[in-house]
């Protein structure tokens, strides 16, 4: 499998994870905070899955420590602030424009895929160089 079409499939993977744990919050959670608990909350879900994902089977990465997988897991997500600022601004936007759940589900995943995109470029550069 190439590794562009890996990747596409982990991020399609880490979106799904993102999304049900959005779509869990918004479930259990009805007041003013909710379109951001539901964001942060799938953010941290579809992160975790994707460096697991990442790291192994696109930079094939194996730490020698848990103090240099936490390291690297830090330095992962820091490169994610600006992907995430992407992907929230979508599904922000959309959810402002439009004022229903299936069009800020769109802008979080064209958001997902923006970000997913400029992310691995990061991550290429500076998280994984030297794996």
């Amino acid at each position: 499998m190439s590794l562009a079409l890996k990747y596409a499939a982990f991020a399609a993977v880490a979106m799904a994870v993102n999304l049900a744990v959005q779509v869990i919050c918004d479930r259990l959670y009805h007041g003013p905070l909710e379109l951001w608990l539901a964001m942060a909350a799938g953010t941290l879900a579809g992160l975790v899955v994707k460096y697991l994902l990442d790291k192994r089977y696109i930079f094939y990465f194996r730490a020698n420590s848990l103090a240099q997988d936490s390291g690297r897991f830090v330095l992962y997500s820091l490169m994610g602030v600006v992907t995430t600022l992407i992907f929230w601004g979508c599904e922000a936007g959309c959810d402002l424009v439009f004022g229903t759940r299936p069009m800020r589900y769109l802008g979080a995943a064209l958001g997902l895929v923006i970000g997913y995109y400029t992310k691995y470029h990061l991550d290429k550069r500076w998280v994984f160089r030297s794996a």
